[in-house]
């Protein structure tokens, strides 16, 4: 029946058969309480009546006259007649008809069932007399000593439902109109209503639209996460649970209650628009980009897309690495060309002896440098990256320090590479805090006695404990001054420890500063064992 019919005319359907269902419940209930009125109104009748037959004189005197049901007719006959009562009959304590307004039921046997006229007590109730649900009022007919010498009882069958109903007849007939037209009323508007908000679409076209969008959101290879204005998830389609590491179940929670990395929490509730936004959580490195969406000109919450650039950010820790050889290179140049600078000019002054001891003094400085690092740190990639940035730290004015207490040995090259990534971004951040302070020193000290232990301790202004979380990720820095942080240096640590299963840790330096400490298990360690 509905097949076919608009979207609203379904809802008009829908709501008559309400309408339908609403009347049917009406007539019930005016059946039970027409039903309730009759038990108590005509119940006390059939008592009155009772009582009248059972205080007339003769029914007093000839109740037990063998000629009773002769002599008595006339009286329950007359009470029939006045109380409008299908039966009426007098009774004998044993149940014995004695006189009846129905002749046939004379001499006959009734049972008093629940009947409290046996005991002297007026009573009214239901009974079912030859068939028929009746409403019985019995009164007893008490001797002067207060015996039963008989009883009473005036009967009247229940009206049936049709009867009921047609009594309550103009009540139905208002509450039919009254439904009816409200149903009507209801329908139109609620059909408008539904029309306006569904844009005239009807339900099979509402259907393919979602299912469309559906399988353009999941087929979508960039991580799409909808949130709506009170921070409950609305979207998030397969390469978003990927991304972030949660599952469908997100969807209809807040953004706080599902598990995410508080970086992205706080990206996904800030209001403003966000356009290739660099997040690093613990696992990976995001590019998010935040758009505000609306509906009819009200913003109804944001749309955020995301991709994975971990691969991108890795490279870019390499090039970064690159470019930090290259700076080297750079300076040791402009360092070897002004001691040739100076080497030559003492040649063409003669001061022969002066070169000598030149010569002899950087050969001297340029040993102990080495020495300084290879002597506890015997991985060649990890010796000659210290080396290098020793040497450019000292064109910053900053010390650099291999505690006397280190040991590494040769790594696998695979895990060396890792090592020189964030070891060189540990370096980096720690030489840029520590320009200018007093003593300017960054202490390194590196230790494989148990997995591999790295700490980088400098003597910049630290990092406050709020901010110790926050570093990791995108724009911030713990150097002063410096708008826009260091990027995504201190995130590639965290993300290559996690890469190992290890850890890094933030907290006031010995002297001031601050420390990281990186921690990578045993099993991080096994290929560089076989190596060596």
């Amino acid at each position: 029946m509905l097949r076919g019919r608009s979207l609203a005319g379904q809802f008009l359907v829908f709501q008559l058969l309400v309408v339908a269902v609403v009347l049917l419940a009406v007539a019930a209930v005016s059946v039970a309480q027409s039903t309730r009125e009759f038990r108590d109104v005509r119940g006390q009748r059939m008592i009155a009546v009772a009582e009248n037959v059972a205080s007339t004189p003769i029914v007093r005197e000839r109740y037990a006259d063998p000629f009773a049901a002769q002599l008595l007719a006339p009286e329950v006959d007359r009470a029939v007649a006045l109380s409008g009562a299908r039966l009426a009959e007098i009774i004998d304590p044993g149940g014995i008809v004695r006189a009846s307004s129905d002749p046939s039921r004379i001499g006959g046997q009734v049972d008093l069932g629940p009947s409290r006229a046996d005991e002297g007590r007026a009573w009214f109730g239901d009974r079912d007399i030859d068939g028929v649900h009746s409403l019985v009022g019995q009164v007893p007919i008490l001797s002067t000593n207060g015996d039963v010498l008989a009883i009473v009882s005036v009967s009247e069958g229940y009206p049936s439902v049709w009867e009921l109903l047609s009594g309550a007849g103009e009540r139905l007939l208002v509450y039919l109109g009254l439904g009816a037209v409200l149903g009507m009323v209801t329908s139109w508007l609620l059909s408008r209503r539904i029309k306006r908000h569904t844009r005239g679409l009807e339900i099979s076209e509402i259907a393919s639209l979602a299912d469309h969008r559906e399988a353009l959101l999941h087929s979508i290879r960039e991580g799409v996460v909808g949130v709506n204005n009170e921070g409950v998830v609305t979207v998030l389609n397969d390469s978003a649970q990927e991304l972030l590491g949660v599952d469908g179940s997100a969807v209809g929670r807040r953004v706080t209650e599902i598990g995410l990395d508080p970086a992205i929490v706080d990206f996904l509730l800030s209001g403003e628009d966000g356009r290739d936004v660099v997040i690093a959580t613990r696992t990976r490195v995001l590019a998010l980009n935040r758009r505000a969406a609306t509906s009819q000109g009200q913003r109804i919450g944001t749309v955020t897309t995301m991709r994975d650039s971990t691969e991108l950010a890795a490279l870019q820790g390499q090039l970064s690495s690159h470019k930090s050889v290259t700076d080297t290179l750079r300076a040791q140049t402009h360092e070897f060309a002004n001691q040739l600078h100076t080497i030559s000019g003492l040649v063409q002054l003669g001061e022969f002896d002066a070169v000598r001891d030149l010569v002899g003094t950087l050969t001297r400085r340029r040993a102990e440098i080495s020495d300084a690092v290879t002597q506890h740190i015997s991985d060649p990639a990890v010796a000659a990256l210290l080396i290098a940035k020793t040497s450019l730290a000292a064109e910053s004015g900053v010390t650099l320090e291999i505690a006397s207490d280190s040991h590494l040995a040769p790594l696998d090259p695979a895990l060396a590479t890792d090592v020189i990534t964030v070891l060189g971004n540990l370096i980096d951040n720690a030489v840029d805090v520590s320009v200018g302070s007093s003593p300017a020193r960054v202490v390194v000290r590196m230790n494989d006695a148990d997995g591999l232990l790295i700490s980088v301790a400098d003597s910049g202004p630290g990092v406050p404990e709020h901010l110790r979380e926050a570093v990791f990720a995108r724009g911030v820095t713990s150097k002063p001054d410096v708008p826009g942080g260091r990027g995504i240096g201190l995130a590639l640590v965290r993300l290559v420890t996690a890469q190992h299963g290890g850890s890094v840790e933030i907290s006031d330096g010995p002297t001031g500063g601050a420390l990281f400490v990186v921690r990578l298990p045993v099993a991080a360690m096994v290929n560089r064992a076989a190596h060596a």
